[in-house]
C-alpha cells in the first residue's frame, strides 16, 4: 500500500497520523509513505527523525477577520496546492489521508483534483476549519465522537486512533521520575506547549499541597520551566518541562488536571484516568469545552472552567476527587464504556474498503 499522510500544527493532529501509519506497517510490511506536513511547525521534526519520508510546503492559517495577511495565506494556498500535485502525481499513492491542521487543505484538495481517494480523520466533537472546507473533497470522514453527525459526506465512528496504540503501550515505573511507589500521584499538564495563564495559577499553587497524602507532578511546557525551576513548592511537588510519551504516566496516575485536546481525551478513555478538564477557551468554536462535556456529561470526567480556576478551586477539586473512591470508580467504568479500543482497526479497515473501491 502506497499512502500520503498529511498533518500538522500540534501532536493531537500529529499523533492519530503516526497512530495510522504504525497500523499499516503492522498490517502490511510493504506499505510506502510520504507526509506531507508545513516547513515551520513541530512536524518538521518529529517525522523525519521517524524515518518517515518528508515533504514540506509553505503554509499560514486564515485570520478569520478582514485581514491583508489573508492575501498572503492564499498565495501560499496556491502554490501549495500546485507543489503538492506534483508529488502526489511523482508518488502515485493508493490513497491520501489528512488528519488535522491547515496544511492538510491543499494536500487533500490537490489528490481529490486529481482523481485520487481521500480519508480525513476528525479528532474534535466539531469539524475544524479545514475539515469543513474539505467536505466536498472527502472520500470518507472518521470521526472521533459518536455525537457527531455531518450531512452529504459518507462519515464513519472510529474513535480516536491514538486510543488504541496507548493501550498497548507499558506503564512508566514511578522510580523513573522519583516519585513513591506506594502513594497516590496527580499529575496536571496543560497541552504539550503549556498555558502562560494556567502557569501562573500553578505557580501560586506549589506551596498548597504541603502535607498532603499525594505527590504532584507539574508539566510546564519547555518555555515555562525556568520560571518554575527557581520557585519553591512543597516536596511532594515536581516538575519538568515535558514528559516524552504522557500516556505511559497517565497509566500510574490517580487524577490527571489537563486541557481537553481530543488526543488528550482519548488517552484518558484509553488509560482509564479520572482526569479535572480545563478547557482552553482560547480555541475554534469553543471546541474544547465541547470536547470536555462529552465526557463529563457521561460522569466520565469533572469539569473545572478556567474561567473559575484559582490556586484555591483546583486543589479543592484534586481533594474532592482524590479522597472520594467511588466517584473514581464510576469514572473509570464509565471511561471503560466510552472508549473505542480498535480505532485503528475501524481506519484502517475504511482505508481497505475505499482502495478496493478503485
Amino acid at each position: 500500500m502506497r499512502v500520503i499522510i498529511s498533518a500538522g500544527g500540534t501532536g493531537g493532529h500529529i499523533n492519530p497520523a503516526l497512530a495510522i501509519i504504525e497500523k499499516i506497517k503492522k498490517e502490511d510490511k510493504k506499505s510506502e509513505f510520504l507526509y506531507i506536513g508545513t516547513t515551520n511547525r513541530m512536524e518538521k521534526d518529529i517525522i523525519p527523525k521517524k524515518g518517515i519520508p518528508y515533504i514540506g510546503i509553505e503554509m499560514q492559517g486564515l485570520k478569520r477577520s478582514l485581514s491583508p495577511k489573508n492575501i498572503s495565506a492564499v498565495i501560499k494556498y496556491i502554490k501549495a496546492v500546485n507543489k503538492c500535485k506534483k508529488e502526489i502525481k511523482n508518488f502515485n499513492p493508493d490513497i491520501v489521508i489528512g488528519t488535522g491542521g491547515y496544511v492538510t487543505a491543499p494536500v487533500i484538495y490537490a489528490a481529490k483534483k486529481l482523481g485520487y481517494k481521500t480519508l480525513v480523520h476528525e479528532q474534535n466533537s466539531v469539524l475544524g476549519l479545514s475539515n469543513k472546507i474539505l467536505l466536498k473533497y472527502t472520500d470518507t470522514l472518521c470521526t472521533s465522537f459518536e455525537s457527531m453527525k455531518i450531512d452529504k459526506v459518507h462519515y464513519v465512528y472510529t474513535g480516536n486512533p491514538t486510543s488504541e496504540s496507548t493501550i498497548d503501550k507499558k506503564p512508566y515505573n514511578k522510580a523513573d521520575f522519583n516519585l513513591s511507589k506506594s502513594k497516590k500521584l496527580v499529575l496536571i499538564v496543560m497541552g504539550s506547549l503549556g498555558s502562560s495563564t494556567v502557569n501562573e495559577i500553578l505557580k501560586k499553587s506549589l506551596k498548597m499541597f504541603t502535607g498532603k497524602k499525594y505527590e504532584v507532578v507539574i508539566v510546564t511546557g519547555k518555555d515555562y520551566y525556568k520560571e518554575f525551576e527557581k520557585l519553591d513548592r512543597s516536596k511532594n511537588v515536581f516538575i519538568f518541562p515535558y514528559i516524552d510519551d504522557l500516556s505511559r504516566l497517565m497509566k500510574v496516575t490517580d487524577v490527571l488536571v489537563t486541557r481537553a485536546g481530543a488526543s488528550t481525551l482519548s488517552e484518558i478513555m484509553a488509560t482509564k484516568t479520572p482526569s479535572i478538564l480545563v478547557p482552553s477557551p482560547y480555541v475554534t468554536e469553543n471546541h474544547q469545552y465541547k470536547n470536555a462535556m462529552n465526557l463529563v456529561n457521561k460522569n466520565a470526567g469533572v469539569l473545572l472552567e478556567e474561567k473559575d480556576l484559582n490556586e484555591d478551586t483546583l486543589v479543592k477539586e484534586i481533594d474532592k476527587l482524590i479522597n472520594d473512591p467511588n466517584k473514581m470508580l464510576d469514572i473509570k467504568d464509565n471511561l471503560e464504556r466510552l472508549c473505542k479500543k480498535n480505532s485503528t482497526t475501524l481506519i484502517y479497515n475504511e482505508i481497505l474498503k475505499l482502495i478496493n473501491r478503485k
